[in-house]
C-alpha cells in the first residue's frame, strides 16, 4: 500500500497494523512531513485548536534508587555521596509551596529507595493530602507498586487500594520505558518486566484509578520496538479506557551511564522526535491526547511537535531534577505565558486543564 494512501485511510478511521506502524515510524525524506501532516489532521479532529497544560509541581523525595538504570543520571546508590531522603516536614513544606503557587496537581517523584515499604508510600501520600486537600496527587509507577507489594507479600491490588485510601488521585504511567523485555534487560534490568507493568496498570484502571502512559525512546531500541510498545498500550486502552494521555519522553543522554559506556546513541534525532509524536497520534486511535515534553526536546522543537500530532504541553513542573541531572538544562519550569505564546503563534488556544483533562481556563500570552 502506498504511504499516501495508507495515511489517507488512517485519517479516515482505519486502524493501523503493527507492520504499517513500523513503515510510518521508519519514514524519511518528505514522507516525514506527510506522516506529520496526517497526524495533525487527526489531532485537529480529536481536540480542535486547543493546546492544554496542567498547573503542577514535581516534588522530589529521594535520589536513592535500587534500580540505577543506565539511562538515568539522577538515581544514586544508598550511602553514596550527595544522596538525600526527605521526611514529613520537608515534604509538607514543598507541598504548601505548591498550593501557594495555585497548582491542581502535585507529582511526588523519587528513586525507588531500597528501604521503601507500602507504608512509606502511604505516609507520603497522606503527608501531602494533609496540607493539599484539593490537589490531584499524581504518583507511584507500576515499578514502585510491584516492588513494595513483593516486599510485603501482598497483592499489587491491595497496595493500590491502600494508596487510594491515603489520597492517591492518579497513577503515574512511568517506568514503562520500552515495553519490550529484551530492551529492558539492557536499559533497566532491575525494573519490573513488561507483563507486570501492564498488569498493575490494568488493575488500577479496573479500580477506577486513571493513569498516564509513557514511552522513553532514543536509547537504542528499534522502530519495531517502539511500535510494539504502542501496540501494547493500545490493546490495554481498548480493554480499560483508563489512560489519560501518552507522554513520549525523548532520551536525555548527556550524563547517563548508558551513553557514557557507549551502549546508547546520543538520544533521538529531530526526525525521530517528529515521527514518535506523529505515529503515536495515528496508531493510538483510542487516546485523545499526546503530550509534548518540552523539558526533553527544548522549547523551539515544541512548535514542530504540536504540528505533528501533539496537543498537550504537560505541566509547569517548577522542578525536574531527573531531566536536569541527565543533561536537560532547561527542564525545570515553563511559564504558562510562554506556553501561550507558542500556542498562539500556531493559531491555537492554550487551555489550563486538570490531571484528567477537564478544561479549567483559557490562557493568553503576555
Amino acid at each position: 500500500m502506498a504511504l499516501r494512501t495508507l495515511l489517507s485511510d488512517t485519517v479516515g478511521g482505519y486502524r493501523l497494523t503493527s507492520a504499517e506502524g513500523r513503515l510510518l515510524i521508519e519514514a524519511n525524506d518528505r514522507d516525514i512531513l506527510a506522516v506529520a501532516a496526517a497526524a495533525d489532521e487527526v489531532r485537529e479532529e480529536r481536540v480542535g485548536d486547543r493546546v492544554t497544560y496542567v498547573r503542577n509541581q514535581n516534588l522530589h523525595v529521594t535520589n536513592v534508587c535500587k534500580n540505577l538504570c543506565g539511562f538515568c543520571g539522577f538515581g544514586k546508590a544508598k550511602g553514596a555521596p550527595g544522596t538525600y531522603l526527605f521526611g514529613r516536614d520537608e515534604v509538607q513544606r514543598k507541598a504548601r509551596l505548591a498550593v501557594g503557587r495555585g497548582v491542581t496537581e502535585i507529582c511526588p517523584l523519587s528513586g525507588v529507595h531500597p528501604d521503601f515499604t507500602v507504608e512509606s508510600y502511604v505516609d507520603l501520600i497522606r503527608w501531602i493530602r494533609e496540607v493539599a486537600p484539593d490537589v490531584d496527587i499524581h504518583t507511584c509507577s507500576p515499578e514502585e507498586v510491584s516492588y513494595v507489594a513483593g516486599k510485603a507479600g501482598v497483592s499489587t491490588r491491595e497496595v493500590l487500594e491502600r494508596m487510594r485510601e491515603a489520597g492517591l488521585g492518579t497513577l503515574q504511567g512511568t517506568a514503562a520505558e520500552i515495553l519490550v523485555d529484551e530492551v529492558r534487560a539492557v536499559i533497566c534490568p532491575r525494573k519490573c518486566d513488561t507483563a507486570t507493568w501492564l498488569r498493575v496498570i490494568r488493575e488500577a484502571h479496573e479500580m477506577g484509578i486513571r493513569s498516564t502512559a509513557t514511552i522513553m525512546y532514543g536509547a537504542g531500541e528499534s522502530g519495531a520496538d517502539r511500535v510494539t510498545h504502542l501496540d501494547r498500550l493500545r490493546e490495554l486502552q481498548d480493554a480499560t479506557g483508563g489512560f489519560t494521555e501518552l507522554v513520549p519522553m525523548s532520551y536525555v543522554y548527556q550524563n547517563t551511564p548508558l551513553y557514557r559506556a557507549g551502549l546508547a546513541p546520543p538520544g533521538a534525532t529531530g526526525r525521530e522526535d517528529i515521527l514518535m509524536i506523529a505515529v503515536a497520534r495515528l496508531y493510538l486511535d483510542n487516546f485523545d491526547h499526546v503530550q509534548v515534553s518540552w523539558g526533553k526536546v527544548g522549547t523551539k522543537m515544541v512548535s514542530i511537535l504540536l504540528l505533528a500530532g501533539g496537543d498537550d504541553l504537560g505541566g509547569t513542573m517548577f522542578e525536574d531534577e531527573v531531566s536536569v541531572d541527565a543533561g536537560a538544562g532547561e527542564a525545570s519550569y515553563m511559564n504558562p505565558a510562554a506556553m501561550a505564546r507558542i500556542a498562539n503563534d500556531l493559531g491555537r488556544r492554550l487551555c489550563r486543564r486538570s490531571t484528567t483533562y477537564e478544561i479549567l481556563a483559557e490562557e493568553s500570552a503576555v
